[in-house]
């Protein structure tokens, strides 16, 4: 009786341990823990964040926080921690330049850079902690319209991964503590067709059962890479032979299986996430591959809009292969449905209570079923004069859409379009909001605003 009891002991602090040292699930409608928050699906139901706030007169506004330097990062929250990346560069008048336009040239500076992750109190907008990582001249050029920040912090309850591109990647854990740093080398993403303009990485990590998962499509030696997120030790590395990509990989578990889905023009695809073997590929896409994939009852959201394609997939998560498209086909064995002319250039597509939105560049949104791919509705937000690039999220049948212009459009959910509210945020807006407890929080060009009732 009593060794029966010790095994029971002995059994049960092991299994304690093991249960304390794995990182927790986040919580839905509470913890935006990467780009788009859970999975990038941009969606936090169970609370009900304010349709309508003045930021001027500090309606429905709970705090705003001033960030130093630039960055197009989005906030990730984890419980009451939100946190923020941002570079400071040594030349006063180092800005950004929001709009329509088509201009290619990279920014001439070659001061030293400080990069920086921002902690905030996500109740009171204090600073809780801020570290810099690296300072030094920028590698690589960054667009007029980007930043060298522009990649969005994951975490998952313990580890907090910061990619910045080649000034490196940096594992820390929740209270500012690094653990980890891996200088990955220059990563030259820009314009493939014009080497020179170089526009700086944008694709974010991921965080995944303890792993860190990064896309580096570049101009050379583009790749897909798993590493320890307690150590950052490489655990596998995949070879891509795409032109650069700002998307940010995707995890989803089908089959028993759990695959990454990334996003790219000559291969749009899934991996193994154990091996990072390749199990099916896509071609046919923009040239210069934007959003990030949303996977969604079983099947895969894909789209880009730059070049002579603008096309929105839905593959299906079985799919395995090359499933690309025959010409003139709008599905086959492992494509539900698509879409040509359609697609999105710089928003991430939503997928929310049974439709799929996108939103082009210059703010036509479409909503198509889920399902079967049919067009509900397609409307020109803001006359067609302002650029979008953050991309839509929703809470509580409202979605929240942002535009460079700083005007926030709150759209009401469902087949017809319906808007409820227009919001402006008093400077520009290209990071994708996030979502917590009923709080929407903003990213300006300056700032981090917290949009709430309470």
């Amino acid at each position: 009786m009593r060794a029966r009891c010790c095994w029971a002991t002995i059994l049960f602090v092991t299994t304690a341990s093991t249960l304390l040292s794995q990182p927790a699930s986040p919580r839905p409608g509470i913890d935006w823990p990467q780009f788009r928050g859970i999975d990038a699906g941009g969606v936090a139901d169970g609370f009900s964040p304010p349709r309508d706030w003045n930021v001027a007169q500090n309606k429905n506004v709970q705090w705003k926080t001033a960030i130093a330097g630039l960055g197009l990062s989005s906030p990730v929250i984890w419980g009451d921690l939100l946190c923020v990346t941002s570079a400071i560069s040594g030349q006063k008048d180092a800005g950004i330049k929001p709009g329509l336009y088509g201009d290619i040239d990279p920014v001439k500076d070659d001061t030293t850079h400080e990069w920086r992750i921002v902690c905030l109190n996500k109740k009171t907008g204090a600073i809780a902690w801020q570290r810099t990582p690296n300072a030094g001249v920028p590698k690589i050029k960054r667009h007029m319209k980007s930043t060298h920040a522009n990649s969005t912090l994951a975490t998952d309850g313990e580890h907090l991964i910061a990619f910045f591109g080649s000034e490196g990647l940096y594992g820390y854990d929740l209270k500012g503590t690094l653990l980890w740093k891996r200088d990955l080398g220059v990563l030259d993403a820009g314009y493939y067709e014009v080497p020179e303009a170089q526009w700086e990485t944008g694709s974010s990590p991921i965080i995944h059962d303890g792993v860190v998962v990064i896309q580096a499509d570049v101009q050379k030696g583009s790749f897909l890479a798993a590493f320890d997120a307690m150590t950052g030790r490489e655990l596998w590395r995949s070879r891509r032979d795409d032109v650069p990509t700002w998307s940010s990989p995707t995890v989803y578990r089908i089959g028993g299986r759990t695959q990454i889905v990334v996003n790219g023009m000559r291969h749009a695809g899934a991996y193994d996430f154990k091996s990072g073997k390749e199990i099916w590929r896509l071609n046919g896409g923009g040239d210069i591959p934007v959003p990030t994939p949303v996977v969604h009852d079983g099947l895969i959201y894909l789209t880009n809009a730059h070049g002579p394609l603008a096309p929105v997939y839905a593959v299906r998560a079985t799919a395995a292969g090359d499933v690309s498209l025959a010409n003139g086909a709008a599905s086959n064995r492992g494509v539900a449905w698509s879409q040509q002319r359609d697609g999105a250039y710089m928003c991430t597509p939503l997928v929310y209570r049974g439709l799929v939105y996108a939103v082009r560049f210059n703010g036509v949104i479409s909503a198509f079923d889920a399902r079967t791919g049919d067009r509900k509705f397609q409307q020109r937000l803001a006359g067609g004069t302002a650029a979008f690039t953050a991309s839509p999220v929703a809470a509580d049948g409202k979605i929240y859409l942002a535009n460079e212009d700083g005007q926030v459009f709150v759209i009401k959910d469902g087949p017809a379009y319906e808007l409820l509210a227009l919001n402006d945020m008093g400077a520009p807006v290209l990071a994708t909001p996030a979502i917590s407890e009923g709080r929407l929080f903003v990213r300006t060009a300056t700032q981090v605003i917290a949009i709430g009732t309470r």
